[in-house]
């Protein structure tokens, strides 16, 4: 059994700033939506069996009480923002398993379906299509994968080794160093990628530092290393078999006609049948 798990965020705003390039800068209200829900349909076609998405709910998360300058949905756009719900209830009207996010971020949720997964023995692998770097986090070996669906790579822990200089569990302490401007903290003065990596290679995670390496600076790269530890606790799912797609429900018929494209039911369908189910709903 492969299991795959989906950051639906990320690939929503792919989907969004893809089409509007496509479209020549004319947003469609469910583009995004309907463009993700033909990406994880092409993952069934092409054998996938048992697959999760993980979405932001909302974009704030507990990190924000940690960090004032914590990223935000400050700056996103309306008609982007509009569809994120929408995406979540397709996404269940289309009988995927999906992860709404709130106190945690769709990443934790990533991670904590990835440890989930990966403790089943019945599991060969676990592939993360996600391409943000805290991912490379959850990378173990070749059973927990990383999928750079923009680089067209699969990253194992040799994988993360060779892109991020260090080993997988040290990717938090990593960007602690060096910081994240994408999720809001910058890391700690005077200290590179390649600085960073060989402090890491060294002396091992942040805690085991010598004072002298860090002085004043100590406290503010543990936070750090707290924001960009990612939660493997989330609830996402009990057992493995829940993320088995065995379909759309009865209602997909009524949403993809909602969102303008009958494309997505015959498609869903006939995926559905090559993997095995009934021909009919």
């Amino acid at each position: 059994m492969i299991v795959h798990v989906v950051d639906g965020t990320y690939e929503l705003f792919r989907q969004f700033y893809g089409r509007r390039r496509f479209n020549k800068g004319e947003d469609q209200p469910f583009g995004a939506v309907v463009g993700l829900l033909h990406s994880v349909l092409e993952m069934f076609e092409k054998g996938a069996t048992h697959l999760g998405v993980a979405t932001d709910h909302v974009i704030e998360s507990f990190r924000n009480d940690l960090w004032p300058d914590y990223k935000t949905g400050e700056g996103i756009e309306p008609a982007l923002l509009a569809q994120f719900h929408p995406l979540e209830n397709a996404l269940a009207a289309m009988g995927v398993a999906v992860w709404p996010m709130i106190e945690l971020e769709a990443d934790d949720a990533l991670a904590s379906a990835a440890r989930l997964a990966s403790e089943d023995e019945r599991v060969e692998t676990v592939c993360i299509w996600a391409n943000d770097k805290d991912l490379a986090q959850c990378v173990r070996g070749d059973r927990v994968v990383q999928v750079d669906r923009r680089g067209k790579e699969i990253r194992d822990a040799e994988g993360v080794r060779k892109k991020f200089g260090v080993e997988p569990v040290l990717i938090p302490d990593l960007l602690a160093l060096v910081g994240d401007p994408q999720d809001g903290y910058p890391g700690i003065p005077r200290i590179g990628r390649t600085t960073a990596a060989r402090l890491l290679n060294q002396y091992g995670p942040i805690e085991a530092f010598p004072p002298s390496v860090l002085g004043e600076q100590r406290e503010r790269a543990l936070l750090f290393k707290n924001l960009a530890t990612l939660r493997t606790d989330a609830p996402v799912f009990r057992d493995v078999d829940e993320l088995q797609w065995r379909g759309p429900t009865s209602g997909f018929a009524a949403c993809a006609e909602g969102m303008g494209d009958g494309r997505l039911l015959d498609r869903c369908l006939e995926a559905r049948v090559a993997l095995g189910g009934p021909k009919t709903s």
